[in-house]
Order: C-alpha cells, then sequence, then structure tokens
C-alpha cells in the first residue's frame, strides 16, 4: 500500500511539473495570428486590403523596430486628417497587428498617422511573450523611433492597454496626447488565469508556479511587484479613454472601473451584454466604440495643440452606458 501511495505521489508532481511547464510555454508562446489567420475569417491580411479613404487608397509602409536585438514588424498607414494625432496601437495576448486592423479603420478618419506593431512572441515578431512585463520598453522604443510634432494617442487592448498605460506614465521621448484602454486588467494573471479557464485547464496550482517561474526569470519578482496597472492609471497625465463590455470573461469589468476612475482624467464607456472579443465585431458595439475612439483622439489632439478644454467629449471620470 505505501509502495502504491508513493507511486501516486510521484505520479502527481510529475503531472504538476509537466502542467506548470506547459503553463508557462502557453503563456510565453501565444497562438500566432498572422495573415493566414486573416485569410481563414475573411478579413483584412494587410493594409492594403483595408477599405479605400475619402481619396482612395491609403498609403501605407512597413518598417522593423529594432528592440533588444528583435526586429519587431511595423505598419505605418497615412490618416485621413493631416490635423489629426499619430495613433499608436498596441495589440493583446495572441493577437497581433492583423487584429488592430478591424480597429485601425475607426481612427484612420481623425488621425494622421497610424502605427500598427507586433509585439515580441506575437504575429511575425520573434521572441517570447512576458504578458505586458518588459513589452512597455518597446513601446517606449517605438515611439522614439516614430519621432514627429503630431500629437500621440496610444490605443491598447487587453495586455497592450496595460503597456500603453505604462508607456504614457513614464514618459518616452515624444508627449502623449492621451490614452485609449480597451478591456483592460489590472494583473496579468488575472487574464492568464480566465484564458485557462476557458480552455478548461487548471490553473490553482500551475498557474502561480508558472507566474514564479516567469517572474524569476525576468527578475521582477515572484510576486510582480510593480505591475498593477491601478499605480500608472494614478500617474497619468493625459486623459484616458476606457472601452470595457459588462460581460468580459478574460478581463473583468471591474478592473476598467477602477483603471477609469484612478486616472486623473479618466473616462469609462461600459458597454452592456459585450464580452472580451465583441466590441469590434457586433453591433450596436462597433458603431459605439467607433464613435468615442474617434470623438477623443480628436479631442485630445486639439487639446495637446491648444484647443479649448471645453471640447473634450467627456468630463473627467465620466462613466456612458
Amino acid at each position: 500500500m505505501l509502495g502504491l501511495l508513493g507511486l501516486l505521489a510521484v505520479g502527481l508532481v510529475i503531472a504538476i511539473l509537466a502542467m506548470t511547464g506547459y503553463t508557462l510555454w502557453a503563456l510565453t508562446r501565444p497562438p500566432r495570428r498572422t495573415y493566414a489567420s486573416a485569410l481563414v475569417r475573411d478579413r483584412p491580411g494587410d493594409p492594403g486590403e483595408l477599405p479605400p479613404g475619402p481619396r482612395g487608397p491609403r498609403p501605407w509602409t512597413s518598417w522593423t523596430l529594432t528592440w533588444q536585438n528583435l526586429d519587431l514588424p511595423v505598419w505605418d498607414i497615412t490618416g485621413d486628417d493631416p490635423s489629426g494625432p499619430v495613433v499608436v496601437l498596441s495589440h493583446g495576448w495572441g493577437d497581433s497587428r492583423i487584429g488592430a486592423l478591424t480597429r485601425v479603420v475607426h481612427a484612420l478618419p481623425v488621425a494622421s498617422r497610424a502605427i500598427l506593431w507586433d509585439m515580441p512572441g506575437h504575429g511575425d515578431a520573434p521572441g517570447t511573450c512576458t504578458l505586458g512585463a518588459r513589452e512597455p520598453g518597446a513601446l517606449k522604443a517605438l515611439i522614439e523611433r516614430i519621432g514627429g510634432d503630431r500629437p500621440l494617442v496610444l490605443f491598447g487592448w487587453s495586455m497592450g492597454a496595460g503597456v500603453s498605460m505604462v508607456a504614457a506614465a513614464d514618459p518616452p521621448a515624444a508627449p502623449v496626447a492621451g490614452v485609449i484602454a480597451e478591456a483592460p486588467h489590472r494583473f496579468a494573471h488575472t487574464a492568464a488565469r480566465h484564458m485557462l479557464e476557458a480552455k478548461a485547464l487548471p490553473w490553482r496550482i500551475n498557474l502561480p508556479a508558472a507566474m514564479f517561474l516567469l517572474g524569476t526569470e525576468l527578475g521582477i519578482g515572484a510576486a510582480w511587484r510593480g505591475f498593477d496597472r491601478l499605480e500608472f492609471a494614478k500617474r497619468l497625465r493625459a486623459p484616458m479613454l476606457v472601452i470595457h463590455g459588462a460581460d468580459d470573461e478574460i478581463s473583468p469589468i471591474e478592473d476598467g472601473r477602477e483603471l477609469a476612475a484612478a486616472a486623473p482624467s479618466g473616462r469609462l464607456l461600459e458597454l452592456e451584454a459585450v464580452g472580451h472579443y465583441g466590441l469590434w465585431t457586433e453591433e450596436p458595439a462597433v458603431s459605439r466604440c467607433a464613435a468615442a475612439l474617434r470623438e477623443f483622439a480628436g479631442d485630445c489632439a486639439r487639446s495637446a495643440l491648444g484647443g479649448p478644454e471645453s471640447q473634450r467629449p467627456l468630463p473627467a471620470n465620466h462613466v456612458a452606458k
């Protein structure tokens, strides 16, 4: 009997170690969203496949950002409004600049330029994902590379929302006029847990162990000290618009509410009966999100260039539903 119990215990340990290893591997190497994935979904796979603007197809270029010996692909699209801001779109975990195409069509009418990029370990970019721990450094390098004299609006979703907040709170070389945070979460383990739950995978033992190992590897500590996006929201000097579905199954709506309330000039657009993935695919959410994006981005540009404060679309800490 003791031998059997010992054998079972060894088997349990091996199973936990294997599940922890798989969890760490899966979190740091998300699914690749590339042109093929867009083709399968019958969606645009590059900026050349976007609907034309008021003056026909929009000019765009492709270039790479070299950061920490990684070549990160970038799409650079000319917007419709030369006086508008430069909108920098940062995707979430498991997404890529392909996913940004769905959103950028709604930003281009009020933007002078739109920048879409692949974070490490996503899309066509080499490297591995660190769940938003190191990615803000890459975004700040991208902002420095963009340069220019146009106001910047950082637009990120899910993991990219937190990355955008950190980059804006720790001022890069160019000033940030506004932040749009779609479906944000405060802690990396929150979204990771919900993603594992959505796949019917265990998380109670393997996820804390995987986060500990990743934190140790990154040198940020087992508790991921300093990651809480709430602290960065408090330090923002630019206005922030939070867009969040009330039924978000990955990033809790409570996180979005807390982040919008913590920002000195935070606003929240909360959409009822919408989850993590339906904001840009289901009406009337698409129309409401697009209107809020355009209004906010245009207002940020006017404010950054000395426009009247009264033009801001929503007062600070306003909640729209």
